[in-house]
């Protein structure tokens, strides 16, 4: 195969300027020179770039970012810099903290019925956003769609986030997940957690899959692994990745207790004992008695209506007639009641923290 290389190139009004601050400021490696007699080009490769410096080049000078694990130690400490072409050059964190944006508090309702539009996005999934306003940036609830079943045309990946949900809500998807063993098959009913950068991948889809996946930040980065192949072994299921554990919930061997208020049951998923309650997932079913008005201090308490019918009443608000496809989210210490359940109801919650407390009115 032959050999194949990349390079920017770069315009220059004085190379000899150029070169020291290349080679010396920014630690690059001078690879190549011409002419001799009076030098127009260079080459410096570093840092997994190539850059051409060029005196007759037509372009901008353009900006060149450099990624480190300890920016304040690299060119003297600073993070702005213009080379004597007058390329900028920024120098950032490599591995940066994952921010987590306070929450805007607010009163969401989301229904299928508004006829919100699905957006094509990663691997040719179709999207659909529960949360427009995204709780200013705090969280992003997804309902994800693919029409035609069949392999995902998905590669290994990670993302940064401090809590993300992937729920089976038709269907059923194949996956695979680091340290966790041959690919498994998700079906309805059943979720996982992809904790904090562990690697993974969608490999098989049925027909009109749809899940429900939660994010937080809304906003996180989806990194490419182009080295690591799953399964990976031997597989290490107690692994923990930055203090949360993969959970995978089966509904067939779910148990039922009751809920948080009265009138309905819920099964666990252990999300929150997987966690350290940095999440809980739960998802409620019609039970005995009635509802009654209650109040939580969730900092983030979202729902999806699964399955069946309910009413959302809220003080000071209007009444919500729901139904499956729907989805809320009740901001902390607002009195809300859920009313006119039918028998099929069935919802999923997602409570952050994972350890909150309810009271009735």
């Amino acid at each position: 195969m032959a050999e194949v290389r990349a390079e920017i190139r770069l315009p220059t009004q004085n190379l000899r300027d150029d070169i020291p601050f290349f080679t010396k400021m920014l630690g690059m490696r001078m690879d190549m020179i011409y002419p001799a007699d009076d030098p127009s080009v260079a080459v410096f490769s570093g840092h997994g770039l190539r850059v051409r410096i060029e005196a007759e080049a037509s372009e901008q000078p353009g900006t060149l970012r450099i990624l480190t694990d300890d920016p304040d130690g690299f060119a003297d400490g600073q993070r702005v810099l213009t080379a004597p072409n007058g390329t900028r050059v920024e120098i950032d964190d490599l591995n940066p903290p994952l921010v987590m944006p306070e929450t805007v508090h607010g009163f969401v309702v989301r229904r299928l019925a508004d006829q919100a539009p699905w957006i094509i996005g990663r691997a040719g999934m179709h999207y659909r956003d529960l949360i427009p306003d995204r709780l200013g940036g705090s969280i992003i609830a997804s309902h994800i769609r693919i029409p035609d079943g069949g392999p995902v045309p998905d590669m290994v990946h990670y993302h940064t986030v401090g809590f993300q949900l992937i729920y089976c809500y038709r269907g059923w998807v194949d996956l695979v997940y680091e340290d966790q063993g041959e690919p498994f098959r998700l079906v309805e009913g059943c979720c996982v957690i992809q904790p904090p950068e562990i690697r993974h991948r969608v490999l098989y889809a049925s027909n009109n899959i749809e899940v429900i996946e939660i994010g937080v930040p809304a906003e996180h980065v989806t990194t490419i692994d182009h080295d690591m192949e799953l399964p990976n072994g031997p597989a290490n299921p107690d692994r923990r990745f930055q203090g949360q554990s993969f959970v995978h919930h089966k509904v067939r061997d779910a148990v039922w207790g009751p809920f948080r208020m009265p009138g309905l049951d819920v099964r666990d998923t252990g999300i929150a004992a997987g966690t350290a309650d940095v999440a809980g997932v739960q998802v409620a079913r019609k039970g005995r008695g009635d509802t009654v008005w209650t109040r939580h201090d969730s900092d983030i308490l979202f729902t999806f209506v699964l399955e069946g019918t309910m009413v959302l009443e809220g003080e000071g608000r209007d009444q919500h007639a729901l139904e499956a496809g729907d989805a809320f989210v009740i901001p902390p210490d607002m009195a809300t009641r859920y009313s006119n359940l039918s028998d099929d109801i069935e919802l999923l919650e997602v409570s952050l923290p994972g350890a909150s407390r309810t009271r009735m009115e």
